[in-house]
């Protein structure tokens, strides 16, 4: 029997020094301050860009934090939504599958500086954390979290620091990535009319630290728990069907695409 691929192991012989190098600049990065400036700089909604323009730039990325993969994101799409829908899943979880990491364009646009361009990825992949509140030892190389600034300030190192108690997981401030630059692209797109079930499975599909790692018990409350269930499933796609399948993007149009136009019409979308 074939050995089972294990996903996600970090500390294997095999992942590349840029995977820790990523995670330590991410750490040492993301902070309150950096968040609020990302936030007023990329969600500016002023970029019109055809929803598979955007799909064939990803053609041109591949994510250096991920050690499971080495293929164009765009890959990780298809796959995603192809496993979703051999299973037979809703349409528009399919949809969701496909565009789960479409955020990731923001790299058109983006800086070095900001960790944001195609070379320095810092501020578009990998596993989110909150800001703001004491970072966890769930993680990814929990060894980096003395680096980010923020611990050292009084009214952010805490494990609820600038929240109230049981604020809930919509009331966070997430490390910037392409989740929420997605999902806010997504909620001021006019003609958007995805679940509320297929949005929450794009804002925290990489926020592992909570969903994988079960930490924040201090911030979730009741209705969170509904949340975990939704981006759990989403896992079983994001997650175990990366492959070194490769397929191609225009012969799986033809199915897609009116599924695209069903749930967010066939305008451009504003990035």
């Amino acid at each position: 029997m074939a050995e089972a691929k294990v996903f996600r192991n970090y500390d294997a012989p095999d992942v590349s020094v840029a995977v820790r190098e990523h995670y330590r600049k991410m750490r040492k990065n993301q902070t309150v301050d950096y968040v609020q400036r990302m936030q007023e700089k990329y969600l500016t909604f002023d970029k019109p860009m055809d929803l598979w323009e955007a799909m064939r730039h990803l053609n041109r990325l591949i994510d250096v934090s991920d050690p499971d993969l080495d293929l164009p994101n765009v890959q990780h799409l298809i796959q995603s939504a192809e496993a979703i829908r051999a299973d037979d899943r809703p349409d528009w979880m399919q949809l969701t599958g496909l565009i789960h990491d479409l955020g990731k364009v923001m790299f058109l646009w983006g800086s070095d500086e900001d960790g944001t361009s195609q070379d320095e990825q810092w501020g578009t992949v990998g596993d989110v954390f909150v800001v703001g509140c004491a970072l966890p030892d769930s993680c990814v190389y929990p060894e980096f979290n003395p680096l980010n600034p923020d611990m050292q300030d009084p009214r952010y190192n805490t494990p609820t620091g600038k929240y109230e108690p049981g604020c809930g997981i919509d009331n966070v401030d997430l490390a910037w990535g392409h989740d929420e630059y997605l999902y806010q692209v997504l909620n001021h797109h006019a003609t958007n009319t995805l679940p509320e079930e297929a949005m929450i499975m794009i804002r925290y599909h990489s926020f592992y630290p909570w969903h994988s790692g079960g930490a924040y018990t201090e911030l979730t409350n009741a209705g969170d728990q509904r949340y975990l269930e939704l981006i759990r499933d989403f896992n079983k796609y994001d997650l175990y069907t990366k492959s070194q399948q490769v397929y191609d993007l225009e012969e799986v149009l033809d199915y897609y695409q009116p599924i695209a136009e069903k749930y967010l019409g066939s305008g451009p979308i504003y990035w």
